[in-house]
């Protein structure tokens, strides 16, 4: 069976679709469950920007960057949730616009 070679223009254009997909969420977004879902859509999109340069030059640098995204992308859901958490405690909800009561 033959592989199948993707250009890396291809990679890199689908990249930075899912990087404006979710820069387009984090902007628009009041909802803060949303606008960290954008914030993983575009972590991912960065991912798979390396994973393309990296198999284009065929280096496993695109991989090991892959890998920091994720452990990055796991961290800031992490303590992305625990803030969430922490807001819909004090506020009672979920709304961006909502957590400017939380000034002292």
């Amino acid at each position: 069976m033959e592989a199948v070679v993707i250009p890396m223009e291809h990679g890199l254009a689908l990249a930075a679709v899912l990087f404006s997909i979710g820069l387009v969420g984090v902007m628009v977004r009041r909802n803060i469950i949303l606008i960290l879902m954008s914030v993983e859509v575009m972590l991912n999109a960065c991912g798979l920007a390396f994973i393309v340069a990296g198999a284009r030059w065929s280096e496993p640098d695109g991989q090991i960057m892959f890998m920091l995204i994720l452990s990055i992308a796991a961290a800031e859901v992490a303590v992305g949730l625990g803030l969430l958490l922490q807001i819909h405690r004090r506020v009672g909800s979920i709304d961006v616009d909502e957590t400017s009561r939380l000034r002292g």
